[in-house]
């Protein structure tokens, strides 16, 4: 699982994008076989650790995002760039590349 401890964060994204922290694939499968790591799908659920200040539309305003740290989501197995900061694994992606909020 992720971190639930705040650490900050030496990047700051810009526009409509989103810093995301992965949380862990699923160890087990539902039946309760247990997955070597060769057979893991890529996590497709992630905390939000920074939101940028959003799109600058052509009126010169910036549209709000939908988004803000903390919240829980799912994005596609594949968008996103995946980058590596103080040994965290993160993703870089914008705010369209998520699909949903996850909402507890």
């Amino acid at each position: 699982m992720a971190k639930e401890k705040d650490i900050s964060l030496k990047v700051r994204p810009l526009d409509d994008r989103v810093v995301v922290e992965p949380l862990e694939a699923e160890e087990k499968t539902a039946g309760g076989i247990l997955l070597p790591d060769t057979a893991k799908q890529k996590p497709q659920r992630g905390r939000v650790l920074a939101v940028g200040p959003g799109k600058l539309r052509d009126n010169g305003e910036r549209s709000t995002l939908a988004l803000q740290k903390g919240d829980e989501v799912i994005f596609g197995r594949y968008s996103g760039s995946d980058i590596e900061i103080d040994g965290r694994e993160i993703k870089i992606m914008r705010e369209t590349d998520i699909l949903a909020k996850v909402v507890k």
